[in-house]
């Protein structure tokens, strides 16, 4: 999977030779492609709706410590088939999330409201405290298939199961199979993310 213009690869694109690159902000420094600030900046003008990841990671053993529950705020969240039902979530490589769903077939996505700025903020935060903390004074209820915590007030809630796992440079693709799909709020628009902010609709 490459990141390039629809319909064109990578390739096809003529490479200004690095040697006669002067500024800073357009070093390229990749063998081939736009350099970190060009991608970034580019796919910032990418609205993307926002969706909370959650995973629950049961214990170890039965007279261990209780198992915990993760969450992962991701933009990189889409629709990949119909029959049969398939998402797709990017997760970063080495990341809690990452690691857990590598052993935890299970998982939810909360596709969050408008209001819901706090619970995407909260779970993007680096260095953050214990995801046990975080859920504290969150609605929420466990789904029934998944075991992973569905956040209410979300104008949609999943549960899946992983069917594939992609490696994709620093990220991994997870595509999961939706096993359930409620529609806990009717009211209000999506949050979206665009050019580094969280938004509404029109906003």
């Amino acid at each position: 999977m490459r990141a390039g213009a629809a319909g064109a690869s990578v390739s096809s694109v003529p490479q200004t030779p690095p040697a006669t690159r002067t500024d800073a902000t357009h070093a390229i420094p990749h063998p081939e492609g736009v350099s970190n600030e060009e991608f970034r900046a580019a796919l910032a003008r990418l609205a993307a709706g926002v969706v909370l990841v959650t995973a629950h990671e049961p214990p170890l053993s039965a007279t261990g410590p209780r198992g915990e529950d993760a969450g992962m705020t991701a933009t990189a969240f889409m629709s990949v088939s119909l029959d049969p039902p398939l998402v797709l979530v990017s997760v970063r490589n080495g990341s809690r999330m990452d690691d857990l769903l590598a052993e935890q077939p299970l998982w939810a996505a909360s596709l969050l409201s408008e209001n819901q700025r706090h619970v995407a903020g909260r779970f993007a935060m680096k260095g953050r405290i214990s995801d046990r903390l975080l859920f504290e004074d969150i609605p929420y209820r466990r789904g029934e298939v998944s075991g992973a915590l569905l956040i209410e007030g979300s104008l949609a809630v999943l549960e899946c199961r992983t069917e594939q796992r992609i490696e994709a440079g620093d990220h991994t693709l997870v595509i999961g199979r939706v096993l359930t799909a409620e529609m806990p709020s009717a009211e209000g628009g999506p949050l979206m993310y665009f050019k580094g902010r969280y938004r509404q609709l029109g906003s």
